[in-house]
């Protein structure tokens, strides 16, 4: 089992944070506000999205480093991570939760809805931190 790079979880976590600074930036604080095709919507999507995408990447090399097994999707991943006792199965239904969010908007299979994109952007911050901090325990 080998841990993952730490000066990588840390460029990644940088990049991370620097994502959700831009969704708390331009997220309106009522989800009524935030409207479909508008600046803020536009960059809260694009950010939030940026965000899942890395903290997928980092799920998925997890697994692979550390001798969990190629994740069949994003979300077998955070699920193979709670498995392993790494991630606490809750936060995990979470996060499979974020990449179902993510697939959403880079494949457009439904109409992103505005209320699940506020609650998104209002309450996965903190659960993509969680991971975060995990990962880089595993790092250190």
């Amino acid at each position: 089992m080998t841990a993952l790079d730490l000066e990588v979880v840390a460029e990644k976590v940088a990049v991370v944070e620097r994502h959700l600074a831009r969704v708390a930036a331009r997220l309106p604080a009522e989800p009524g506000a935030l409207t479909p095709m508008s600046d803020a919507s536009d960059a809260v999507i694009l950010h939030l999205w940026q965000a899942v995408q890395i903290v997928i990447d980092l799920a998925v090399a997890a697994c692979v480093r550390l001798g969990l097994g190629a994740p069949t999707n994003y979300g077998d991943a955070f699920q193979r991570l709670a498995g392993a006792g790494i991630l606490e199965r809750a936060l995990a239904e979470r996060l499979v939760r974020a990449a179902g969010f993510r697939n959403v908007v880079a494949h457009a299979y439904e109409q992103v809805d505005m209320e699940r994109v506020h609650r998104a952007a209002s309450q996965g911050p903190a659960d993509l931190r969680a991971f975060l901090a995990a990962v880089r325990d595993l790092s250190g």
